[in-house]
């Protein structure tokens, strides 16, 4: 559940000890998507100011929904493999541009992926493609064909980028994922030719109805036309008379000279498909967000054979897959069913695991203590985690198209940068960081925004046109300790109980007598003084959360 979901609750762990993983997978898979569409058309509905050019309820809502359906959602497996998937196929409202400031595209290419997690790579490729969050953060929605007359040349954003961040990489891979080398060189799998080539294939795509006479940017038609909302939720159109009408070649790839605009993308996508790199590039990256940031190459082999296959048997015989190059479902079996993960030496291999992203620690916090993420929008701290001083990160608001990390960080400076090792969760971890992680941490652990009065919070969000109900506003992101206050007198009983709610029994025994004689520091005169119990827990919640221990997923 640590690796497959944004973290175990308890209730979860009481019903499925003593069931079979295979059995939880295979109902994870039949769950119905939770959507972030329908939550946005929510929160427009509740904006008191339809003029109001930019209403917060609009702008955050991608956040918003996030967190409810990261915390809330019951369909765990599908939220954690789009959060996933949203780090491989990256679009960000990070810029302060329209992806920012209108959340129809970020919120429609979130439903993508939600959808998609358990299809096929192939056709998630190509609704990526036609997305408007897509193609107007890589700059090719709108993108027309050369003109020799004035020297125009198609935008070769999104054809590079999809080569070398989405699929296939920049060098030769061998089925392990390693670069296969000649004369001891890595081989470059493309050079800027075959870039010009893929770029004239993505001309032609601009928004559904769209009228670029009047409109000659997207910006222009902000506040201008009524149907841009609406445009950014749906696929992109196709303007053949936009469309490059020459050869398009590109890797050992050849679309002849005529071919419209959907033919095009569809002969291209099928053949960047085909690629062999396609099943070890993308199924490392898809290890390194659920299970381990420096994968053996036979566990990548094993996992890109599945991805090739199309296919997986769970351990309980049952077959997952169609059969069909990409598919995602029979991919995510393969990462999280094979033996280098479900072997015991996994909890001790000093190689083996992850550092815990800074989102998915917050989020387990929530569901471990069922803190209320039913009205998100009263999450004021939660607005914008992107500062170091936060968390480094924010949900799809990576700062550049390499995500928040690159999967190919290796950490200078670091014991697991001697050993070669790629760590990639590291690329964000430094002195402010860490600080700002603690001190976030402490905020939440001691009751969050329930320390200050509701009535001031409720000013500050009515300032900002957030409307409030003061009942849900005193629940929310609230911790339900009372399991736990219930052991708070006996401080290896509460150690040893948050040991195997937050850490499935991996606290070092150092680690656990350091925690155990902080919190006895924290005096309790009279046994059932509750404030007293109450911050006693929070404390030990705090540090099991920041402990080196917690922090490595194994």
């Amino acid at each position: 559940m640590t690796q497959a979901t944004f973290g175990p609750t308890p209730d979860d762990v009481s019903a499925l000890t003593g069931t079979r993983a295979s059995d939880w997978f295979l109902s994870e898979l039949e769950k119905p998507a939770s959507l972030h569409r329908p939550q946005l058309a929510a929160y427009r509905a509740m904006i008191s100011d339809p003029d109001e050019d930019f209403p917060l309820l609009a702008v955050q809502s991608s956040t918003f929904s996030f967190w409810r359906n990261a915390i809330e959602g019951d369909d765990q497996l599908r939220q954690r493999m789009a959060f996933a998937l949203s780090q491989i196929l990256v679009v960000s409202n990070f810029g302060g541009e329209l992806l920012t400031d209108i959340p129809e595209p970020v919120v429609g290419y979130q439903d993508i992926l939600v959808e998609g997690a358990f299809g096929n790579y192939r056709d998630l490729l190509e609704a990526v493609t036609y997305s408007p969050a897509m193609g107007y953060y890589l700059t090719y929605m709108g993108n027309q064909k050369g003109d020799p007359a004035t020297g125009r040349m198609p935008d070769e954003n999104y054809a590079r980028e999809i080569l070398q961040l989405f699929t296939i990489g920049v060098v030769r891979l061998g089925p392990d994922g390693a670069p296969i080398l000649v004369d001891g060189q890595p081989v470059e799998l493309y050079d800027n030719m075959d870039i010009t080539g893929l770029a004239r294939v993505f001309t032609g795509l601009d928004l559904d109805g769209l009228d670029r006479r009047r409109f000659p940017t997207v910006e222009d038609a902000v506040d201008e036309w009524d149907g841009l909302e609406q445009a950014l939720l749906a696929p992109m159109e196709v303007i053949d008379d936009r469309h490059s009408n020459e050869e398009k070649r590109f890797l050992d790839c050849a679309i002849p000279p005529g071919a419209r605009a959907a033919q095009s993308i569809d002969q291209a996508l099928d053949c960047i498909m085909a690629h062999p790199n396609v099943g070890p590039f993308v199924s490392r990256q898809l290890i390194q967000r659920f299970t381990t940031s420096a994968p053996e190459p036979d566990y990548v082999q094993r996992v890109a054979r599945a991805f090739d296959a199309g296919r997986y048997t769970l351990p309980n015989q049952t077959r997952v897959g169609e059969g069909r190059k990409g598919d995602l479902a029979a991919t995510l079996a393969a990462i999280l069913f094979d033996p280098d993960v479900r072997d015991d030496a996994a909890l001790t291999n000093t190689q083996f695991g992850k550092v815990r992203e800074p989102l998915l620690r917050f989020a387990h916090w929530a569901r471990a203590f069922d803190a209320d993420a039913s009205r998100p929008e009263y999450g004021l701290e939660l607005f914008d985690l992107s500062s170091p001083d936060e968390l480094s990160q924010h949900p799809y608001r990576a700062r550049s198209v390499f995500n928040f990390y690159r999967p190919g960080f290796v950490a200078p400076g670091t014991e697991s940068g001697a050993a070669g090792l790629t760590v990639p969760e590291l690329q964000i971890v430094n002195a402010t960081s860490t600080t700002g992680y603690i001190n976030f941490t402490t905020f939440w652990a001691f009751g969050g925004q329930s320390m200050i009065p509701t009535d001031e919070l409720a000013m500050e969000l009515e300032e900002m046109g957030v409307p409030v109900d003061e009942a849900a506003l005193e629940r929310a992101f609230v911790p339900d300790y009372g399991e736990e206050i219930a052991l708070a007198n006996d401080a290896s009983a509460l150690v040893n109980h948050l040991d195997a709610l937050l850490a499935y029994g991996s606290l070092s025994s150092d680690t656990k007598s350091a925690i155990i004689r902080a919190i006895k520091a924290e005096a309790i005169d009279e046994p059932g003084d509750q404030q007293a119990l109450q911050d006693r827990v929070s404390l030990a919640v705090m540090l099991v959360m920041t402990s080196p221990d917690y922090l490595v997923q194994r």
